[in-house]
C-alpha cells in the first residue's frame, strides 16, 4: 500500500529534465562549477597529487547548472601539472560516492592549456583525428571554483567503460593506458619486448582491467618476434591511422615521440589489441622531442620537415619498424597519411576548424584569469611561434602550411597508386542469404582485395578481387574486378584496398573506418512504430534477468499490428552517440507485445543485453536507424530505486514513475496498479467524460490529486458505496484518486 506522502515524493521527482547543453558539442563552452567546504581546497588538491593523488570530496560539482554531489576532485598531468601553477589540469569523477553522470559521462578530464598558446591544439586534433579513427570527443569550458572563475579549459572525454563500451561493444577485457612509471627510465611503454614474464611490463604499462598481463605481453611477443601473424592479435589498420596522425600532426608527445606514450591500449572481443590516442594538447608542434635520443630538439623547420616514415628503421618504435617492414602495411600506412593530409591540411579545414574554435573562446581567453600564454598570443598563435619551456612552440599555420607543401613532394607521397572507380554490386536489392558481386574499375593495380563483415563489431574479412571474367566482371582483363560475398545481415559493411608495386589506396579513403553499405530487403519500420514504453534505472530488487541478477532494463513496444524486426537498429543513451548499440540482426518484436533489453553492460549474457547503463540521475535513451530515422528518443530525470518510469497508455502516453510492470500491460483497466490489493472498483479507466467508483464499504468524500500531489477537486457525498464522477472538465492526463479515510490511492486516466 502506498501513502500519499509517498506518491507526492515520487511524483516530484520530475520525470522530463530540461534538456542541457551536449557536453562535447564544440559550440558551446561548458560551465563546471565546483563547491569545497574549506578555502584552501588548493593546498589540498597539491597534496594529495603529490601523495598517492587521492581525490578531494567536493560539496557539490554543477555542470550547465546540473548539480551533482559528492563529487572527487583531483589535479591531473604530468608537465602539465605543477604545484606552483596557478591554473592546474583536473580530474573530476561524478560517481566518486554516489552513482550518477551527466548525460551519462561521469568522468571529467580538463586540461590546462600548458604548451598551447593557440589554447586550441588538444581540441583541434581530436575533432580532425575523429574523422579517421575513434577518439575522445573534445570542446571547451570555463571552470570556477568556490564561485571564482579558475579559467578556460579543453574539455576531452575520458578513455573509461563508457568510451570502450561505444566503441568497441565490450569494456571489461585487457586494458593499458600506456604510460611509463619513470619517464627518463629505458622502461617507457614503447612495445619493446623484455620477455615472457609479464611483471618485467609492470613499470611500463598501468593495467586499468582485472586481467591482462598475459595477453600485452603477448602481444608485444608477437609484434617482436613473430610480426607476421600480428594481425591476429592487433587492429593493424587502427595502429596505422595512430602512427598516420602523429606524424602528419607533428604530435611528438605520443608514440611516436621521445617518450613513446600517451595512448591506451584495449583488447575487443576479438581478441585484438586496439591503439586508442590520448592526451594530444602538444600536437601541432607542441613538443619538438623526436626521440629516440634524450634531449634531442626538433626547430620549427625541421617539424615542417618531418620524414614520413620517421623511426621506420629505430628498434626502439617496433609499432612502427615492425609494421612497415610489411609492403603492404607501409602502402597503407602511407595512403592513409596521404588522405590525412589532403583532407585536413592541403585542403585548409583544419584552419578553417582552427579559426572557428578560436571565434568561440576569444572572450573566455580574454578574461581567463590565470593564462599561460598573453592574450596578444593567442591572437597571433596560428602564425607566429612563442618560446616554450622545452623549445619554440610554432603557430599552428606557421606548421602545417610548409609541412603541407613538404609531404606532398616526398617520394612517398608522390608515388602513383590505383584508381578505382565504379563501385557497385548486383542485385542492388538482395535478400538475407543472397550471394552478391560486389565489381570495380580498377587502373594500374597488381593486387585488389574486398573486405566485408556482417556487423560493426567483427572483423573485416579479406577476399581477392578478379578481373578474368569468372568473377561477374565482364570480360577478362577489362579492368573491371569482381568478388562475391554472401548477405548475412540486413546491412553488410565493405571496402576495396588497390595497390601496386610502389602504393596502395582505399575506397573509400578513411578505410577501414568508415565503408560502404549493402542493405537487404529487410522492411523497415518508421517512427512510432516502437516505442520505449517503461524505464528502470534503479534495480536493486524488483526485477532480475534470466541469471538473477537485478540490472537496468528498458521495455519497447510495437504499436502495430504487424511482427516487427529491429534489424539494423541501435540503441543508445547518448544522443551525440546514436550508434552504441546493434540490437541482433534476428531480434523481432511481436505484433502489440514487449521485449525487454537488459541495460547492464554484459554483451556476454544470453538474451538481449546492451553495452550501456542507465543513471539513477537521470538521462536519455534513443532508438534508431544509423544516420536516422529517429523511432523514438526520451530524456528522463530520477527514477527512485525499484520503481519505473512507464507510458499510459502503452507506447503513446506521458510517462509516470510507477511500481514496475515489467513486459506488462502499463495501464490497468478498473484496479489500479497502485494498490492491486484494493477492494474499490474504477470504471472505465481511462475515463472519457464520466468516471465511476464503487466501493464495498461506505465513503464520504473523493479527493483527486493531480501529477504533483495537489487536491484538483473533492467530491462531498453521504455515506454511498458508489458515486458517478463528471470528469468532463479536467485536462487530459494522468491523476489519481483518494477514496475517503483510505490510504490507498488509484491511478486514473483522462482521455476526452
Amino acid at each position: 500500500m502506498k501513502n500519499l506522502s509517498l506518491l507526492v515524493l515520487l511524483i516530484l521527482c520530475s520525470l522530463f529534465s530540461k534538456a542541457q547543453p551536449n557536453l562535447f558539442d564544440i559550440n558551446t563552452i561548458q560551465k563546471i562549477e565546483i563547491q569545497f567546504p574549506f578555502s584552501d581546497w588548493d593546498y589540498r588538491m597539491d597534496t594529495a597529487k603529490g601523495g598517492s593523488d587521492g581525490y578531494i570530496l567536493a560539496t557539490w560539482v554543477k555542470i550547465n547548472g546540473v548539480q551533482f554531489d559528492s563529487a572527487g576532485v583531483q589535479y591531473k598531468g604530468n608537465s602539465s601539472y605543477n604545484a606552483s601553477n596557478n591554473k592546474n589540469p583536473l580530474h573530476i569523477e561524478l560517481d566518486y560516492i554516489i552513482n550518477q553522470s551527466y548525460q551519462g559521462y561521469s568522468d571529467l578530464k580538463l586540461a590546462n592549456g600548458y604548451a598551447d598558446p593557440a589554447v586550441i591544439r588538444e581540441a583541434l586534433a581530436y575533432n580532425l583525428l575523429g574523422n579517421y579513427m575513434h577518439c575522445s570527443k573534445s570542446n571547451f569550458a570555463q571552470v570556477y571554483i568556490n564561485d571564482s572563475l579558475y579559467g578556460l579549459f579543453c574539455n576531452s572525454e575520458s578513455v573509461g567503460k563508457d568510451f570502450l563500451s561505444q566503441h568497441f561493444y565490450s569494456n571489461t577485457n585487457a586494458t593499458f593506458k600506456c604510460e611509463p612509471e619513470n619517464y627518463l627510465s629505458s622502461f617507457t611503454p614503447k612495445l619493446t619486448y623484455y620477455g615472457t614474464d609479464s611483471s618485467l611490463y609492470y613499470s611500463s604499462y598501468e593495467i586499468r582491467s582485472q586481467y591482462g598481463w598475459n595477453d600485452l605481453s603477448r602481444f608485444i611477443d608477437t609484434l617482436n618476434n613473430n610480426s607476421g601473424s600480428i594481425d591476429v592479435i592487433l587492429d593493424v589498420d587502427r595502429a596505422l591511422w595512430m602512427l598516420a596522425f602523429n606524424n602528419v600532426m607533428v604530435h611528438l608527445d605520443s608514440y611516436t615521440g621521445m617518450f613513446s606514450h600517451n595512448y591506451y591500449l584495449y583488447m575487443d572481443d576479438n581478441n585484438r589489441f586496439n591503439t586508442i590516442n590520448w592526451d594530444v594538447n602538444m600536437a601541432f608542434g607542441g613538443f619538438n622531442m623526436p626521440g629516440p635520443t634524450l634531449f634531442t630538439f626538433l626547430s620549427v623547420t625541421q617539424m615542417q620537415n618531418l620524414s614520413p616514415l620517421l623511426h621506420s628503421a629505430v628498434a626502439a618504435r617496433p609499432l612502427i619498424k615492425n609494421l612497415l617492414a610489411n609492403a603492404q602495411y607501409k602502402k597503407m600506412y602511407l595512403a592513409h597519411m596521404k588522405t590525412m593530409t589532403n583532407e585536413m591540411i592541403t585542403s585548409g579545414e583544419y584552419l578553417t576548424q582552427a579559426n572557428q574554435m578560436r571565434a568561440i573562446i576569444d572572450t573566455a581567453v580574454l578574461s581567463d584569469p590565470y593564462p599561460f600564454y598573453t592574450y596578444s598570443q593567442f591572437v597571433n598563435s596560428l602564425t607566429t611561434s612563442v618560446p616554450g619551456s622545452l623549445g619554440t612552440i610554432p603557430g599552428i599555420q606557421e606548421l602545417m602550411g610548409p609541412r603541407s607543401t613538404y609531404l606532398n613532394s616526398t617520394p612517398e607521397f608522390l608515388t602513383v597508386a590505383p584508381v578505382v572507380s565504379g563501385i557497385a554490386y548486383s542485385p542492388a536489392s538482395p535478400n538475407l542469404n543472397d550471394t552478391v558481386w560486389v565489381t570495380a574499375s580498377v587502373v594500374n593495380q597488381n593486387y585488389t582485395y574486398l573486405g566485408y563483415r556482417d556487423a560493426i563489431q567483427n572483423i573485416f574479412q579479406k577476399i581477392q578481387m578478379y578481373d578474368d571474367g569468372l568473377h561477374n566482371d565482364g570480360t577478362a582483363a577489362d579492368g573491371t574486378f569482381g568478388a562475391c560475398i554472401v548477405v548475412t545481415s540486413p546491412a553488410m559493411q565493405y571496402y576495396i584496398y588497390a595497390e601496386n608495386v610502389n602504393a596502395g589506396i582505399f575506397s573509400p579513403e578513411r578505410a577501414e573506418f568508415n565503408f560502404y553499405t549493402i542493405l537487404a530487403n529487410v522492411t523497415s519500420i518508421n517512427p512510432g512504430d516502437v516505442t520505449i514504453n517503461e524505464i528502470m534505472s534503479s534495480n536493486a530488487g524488483a526485477v532480475h534477468d534470466q541469471d538473477g541478477e537485478y540490472e537496468d532494463w528498458v521495455e519497447l513496444y510495437n504499436t502495430t499490428s504487424n511482427n516487427v524486426s529491429l534489424a539494423n537498429i541501435y540503441a543508445t543513451d547518448n544522443f551525440a552517440s546514436p550508434l552504441k548499440w546493434l540490437f541482433p540482426s534476428n531480434t523481432v518484436i511481436p505484433a502489440n507485445d514487449y521485449l525487454i533489453v537488459w541495460l547492464d553492460q554484459d554483451t556476454s549474457q544470453a538474451g538481449l543485453h546492451a553495452n550501456f547503463k542507465l543513471s539513477g540521475s537521470g538521462e536519455e535513451l534513443m532508438l534508431s536507424y544509423a544516420g536516422g530515422p529517429v523511432l523514438d528518443s526520451v530524456i528522463f530525470g530520477p527514477i527512485a530505486t525499484d520503481l519505473s518510469s512507464q507510458r499510459c497508455p502503452n507506447g503513446t502516453g506521458p510517462f509516470a514513475i510507477m511500481a514496475p510492470t515489467h513486459n506488462t500491460e502499463n495501464c490497468y483497466v478498473g484496479i489500479s496498479e497502485v494498490n492491486k490489493q484494493s477492494t474499490i472498483s474504477v470504471y472505465p479507466n481511462p475515463a472519457k467524460d464520466y468516471l465511476n467508483v464503487v466501493s464495498d464499504s461506505e465513503f464520504n468524500q473523493v479527493l483527486v490529486f493531480n501529477g504533483m500531489g495537489q487536491v484538483v477537486e473533492t467530491f462531498a457525498v453521504n455515506n454511498v458505496r458508489s458515486l458517478a464522477m463528471n470528469m468532463s472538465g479536467f485536462s487530459n492526463g494522468i491523476y489519481f484518486i483518494k477514496i475517503g479515510e483510505r490510504q490507498e490511492l488509484n491511478k486514473i486516466i483522462i482521455s476526452h
